[in-house]
């Protein structure tokens, strides 16, 4: 391919907007959800809980990869489908009940009470991530997964046990991608399933996820981002949006985080798989101080 099919730096750009995004969602519907108990934890004061959250990521991780590799990419791919699709439900179901009740209307299946409208978006996205996975259709569907995740996890952590997953998180993220690699191996295992655990913006003019020669972390026609590196972070940013009065500690949370992302892309950009979640924590933790600091001040 030439230079002039190169994009440059605007899939770096890009995936900062996709951590914006993440938190504009995840902040949408941190109320909805807040009211309507859709939480991931009873307690969310509970020490236990950033435990439970390490031991679902390292068992969600070994699961796949031991499914993988006795030849089960097939089921994998679609308990990943049906997640997402569930996730997407949950999210749209929030988004309209809350801010356009006047549009609801209501489905009976099975005597399940479901939202017509959000049941009838997340099938059309379903389908379209079945049948046509194009980066932009795993992007749009990703976001969505990410808000929700994000949003439901922030209102279940309070920020002090939140601030403790995510420097547990930045450990475990540094040695499965620098030590054991068996996250690099995750992501190398499920790309090529065009499911939403990852955020792809291309980096050539040309490139698309349907077709198989461009496909690859390495083959360098696009820019990857595990959904991780956004949702972790803006837990933290959720979590201290409903625990304070201040938007403040929230919104500095954010910048914090971005700028992780800046100090990281640094690294980015020389092609190799580089843990983000080091950078990302960092980031979005000191945010967090400084504007405790700034609400403190102003008190």
């Amino acid at each position: 391919m030439s230079e002039k099919n190169e994009i440059g730096i605007m899939p770096y750009m890009g995936m900062g907007v996709f951590i914006l995004l993440t938190a504009v969602i995840a902040l949408l519907l941190a109320t909805p959800f807040e009211a309507t108990g859709v939480k991931a934890f009873e307690d969310p004061g509970s020490i236990w809980n950033p435990i439970y959250f390490i031991l679902l990521i390292i068992g969600f991780t070994a699961v796949v990869l031991i499914v993988i590799r006795f030849g089960g990419k097939r089921l994998v791919y679609i308990v990943m489908l049906a997640a997402v699709a569930i996730t997407m439900y949950y999210v749209l179901d929030g988004i309209f009940r809350w801010y356009h009740p006047a549009s609801n209307s209501v489905l009976y299946i099975y005597g399940i009470e479901l939202n017509t409208w959000a049941l009838v978006i997340t099938s059309l996205l379903t389908i379209m991530l079945h049948r046509y996975p194009e980066w932009y259709v795993v992007d749009v569907t990703g976001l969505m997964l990410s808000g929700g995740a994000a949003a439901i996890f922030g209102i279940s952590l309070i920020p002090p046990l939140v601030i403790v997953l995510m420097i547990l998180l930045a450990f475990y993220d540094a040695i499965s991608v620098y030590k054991t690699r068996h996250m690099v191996s995750l992501a190398e295992s499920v790309v090529d399933m065009n499911v939403p655990i990852l955020f792809v913006l291309p980096r050539k003019r040309d490139f698309s996820m349907l077709r198989k020669n461009t496909r690859g972390l390495g083959s360098g026609d696009a820019l990857f981002m595990g959904l991780g590196d956004a949702v972790i972070p803006t837990i933290l940013v959720v979590s201290v949006y409903v625990s304070y009065d201040s938007m403040i500690p929230a919104l500095c949370a954010l910048a914090g985080t971005l700028a992780g992302y800046t100090a990281l892309t640094r690294l980015a950009g020389r092609g190799k798989p580089h843990a983000g979640l080091p950078f990302l924590n960092s980031g979005a933790i000191i945010g967090f101080f400084i504007g405790l600091l700034i609400i403190m001040g102003a008190g």
